[in-house]
C-alpha cells in the first residue's frame, strides 16, 4: 500500500498546490483512498468549493494514470477540528495543542491525554494534567489525534433567550463547530483497461 500512497502523492501534490492547498495526509483504508488537504492561508481550512474542484482534478488524474489497483472510493476531505496524527510531521505541527493517544497493548500505560509539548522524528513529549512530561516513542502509538477544546459554558442566566438574537460569540462558535467538509467519488476500472 505504501508504494500506491507514494504514487498517488506524486500525482496529487502539484494539483493540491495549484489550488493553494497542502496535503495533510493520504491513506488507503480498505476500498477508500482518503486524501486530507489543508489551506494554510485560511484558518477555516479549505472551502467546499476547494474540495469539489480538487476532487474533479484528482479524480481525472487518477483515472488517467491509474495508480490504484482495483476499484476504490476517492475521498477528498479537510482534516477537521480533531486531526489524526500519524506522521512525525503531523506531531511537529501539533506542538502546543491538546492530544489524546492510544498506545501499544504491551505497554503499562495504554492512554495518554495532555498537551503535546515537543516532537521529533522518533518521539513526542506529552505534558499531562499533573504537569509531568511523558516521552513516547512514535512506534508505540496506535492512534493519536488532536482534541478540540470548546470554550467555557455560558453561566446560568447569561445565555440568549428564545426569540432574541444571539451574541457575536455564539455566532462564531457555530461557524467553527461545523463538521469537516468532504467530497467523495467512486472509481471502477473498466474491463478494457484491466485487460490491457
Amino acid at each position: 500500500p505504501m508504494a500506491v500512497i507514494d504514487r498517488v502523492s506524486d500525482i496529487v501534490a502539484p494539483l493540491v498546490s495549484s489550488l493553494e492547498l497542502t496535503v495533510y495526509d493520504i491513506e488507503q483504508a480498505g476500498p477508500t483512498l482518503r486524501i486530507s488537504v489543508d489551506k494554510p492561508s485560511d484558518p477555516n481550512g479549505p472551502s467546499s468549493a476547494d474540495l469539489t474542484r480538487l476532487t474533479r482534478m484528482v479524480s481525472s488524474a487518477l483515472d488517467e494514470i491509474d495508480p490504484v489497483p482495483g476499484s476504490y472510493t476517492l475521498e477528498i476531505t479537510s482534516p477537521g477540528l480533531e486531526r489524526k496524527l500519524r506522521t512525525a510531521q503531523h506531531f511537529a505541527g501539533a506542538v502546543g495543542t491538546q492530544v489524546k493517544l492510544k498506545l501499544e497493548p504491551h505497554l503499562e500505560v495504554r492512554r495518554i491525554d495532555g498537551v503535546l509539548a515537543a516532537a521529533d522524528s522518533d518521539t513526542i513529549t506529552v505534558r499531562g494534567v499533573d504537569g509531568a512530561d511523558v516521552v513516547v516513542r512514535l512506534d508505540d502509538i496506535t492512534t493519536a489525534r488532536t482534541v478540540f477544546e470548546w470554550g467555557p459554558a455560558p453561566k446560568p442566566g447569561k445565555g440568549t433567550k428564545p426569540g432574541k438574537s444571539g451574541s457575536k460569540k455564539t455566532e462564531k462558535t457555530e461557524k467553527t463547530s461545523a463538521e469537516k467538509s468532504s467530497a467523495k467519488t467512486s472509481h471502477t476500472r473498466s474491463a478494457e483497461r484491466t485487460a490491457g
